[in-house]
């Protein structure tokens, strides 16, 4: 299992619309960088409370990076959400 499949994997258990998940994997001279984008309704389920869901997978993808070797980074990118203007 590659590190974008097992993030995918673990990111697709939090959020509810799992077909709005984007990984992207970028190599440079810091490792591999992981670019995740959700569905902006699922922004809030990744972060979690105080940022503690984000962390922990986070910690997680670095701690499977270290078993395989290389040095995993993760970033997210958000989208603003787009309000509805009632009239």
């Amino acid at each position: 299992m590659t590190a974008m499949q097992y993030l995918e994997f673990i990111i697709s258990a939090i959020v509810v619309n799992t077909s709005a998940i984007e990984i992207t994997e970028k190599q440079d001279e810091l490792g591999t960088l992981l670019s995740l984008r959700v569905d902006p309704s699922d922004m809030g389920s990744l972060i979690g409370r105080g940022g503690k869901t984000i962390d922990a997978v986070r910690t997680v993808m670095r701690v499977y990076g270290s078993k395989a070797g290389i040095r995993l980074n993760l970033r997210i990118i958000e989208e603003p959400r787009t309000a509805e203007i009632i009239a």
